[in-house]
């Protein structure tokens, strides 16, 4: 198998971090394209574990995932080609932005590119979430994890923190008393 060129892992992240908008989840399908579907460099499966992990591990999922697809591809230096790759063009957006800021904050053009781009960012993120269910809902107890963590939250609004423990907790007495038999 050819290896892949760290100009070709540094610009498809570069790609990635340029073209999307609100955070890691909506990612998601542009990791999936890239990664995937173009290159090969995970499949479905090790791509949504890899992103699980990026959401549990400090950092940004995005950043975290990078860092494990470059991993694999490439090694360490795989590993910071893409991480640079996927976190160049923020840091340049934030740089410009910031130095324009109270140029253009009132601009009625921008606030109207905003508003759109929210609204797509709204479409991409409901995507994302229907494709992540139908590939980890395959059980009547994951589907209850996932109900119950959301009438939690929309009740009671606890902060994601305690939701994420509880549904640790929960998971593992599940596994412990029930799968381990």
């Amino acid at each position: 198998m050819k290896k892949t060129s760290y100009f070709s892992l540094f610009f498809s992240f570069f790609k990635i971090g340029l073209f999307t908008f609100g955070g890691g989840i909506s990612m998601l399908p542009m990791l999936e394209r890239e990664c995937v579907i173009n290159h090969s460099w995970a499949t479905k499966e090790e791509l949504l574990n890899y992103f699980s992990i990026g959401q549990c591990t400090p950092g940004i999922i995005a950043v975290n995932t990078a860092t494990f697809i470059g991993y694999k591809t490439r090694g360490i230096i795989g590993a910071l080609v893409t991480t640079l790759g996927i976190i160049f063009p923020s840091f340049v957006i934030i740089i410009l932005i910031s130095s324009l800021l109270d140029l253009i904050s009132e601009n009625h053009y921008v606030v109207k590119a905003m508003s759109g781009i929210k609204i797509s960012i709204c479409a991409i993120l409901t995507v994302s979430v229907f494709r992540i269910s139908v590939k980890t809902l395959k059980s009547i107890s994951s589907v209850s994890i996932a109900l119950l963590v959301i009438i939690i939250e929309i009740i009671f609004k606890i902060s994601p923190i305690y939701i994420v423990f509880f549904t640790l907790v929960y998971s593992f007495f599940i596994f412990y008393f029930f799968k381990k038999r």
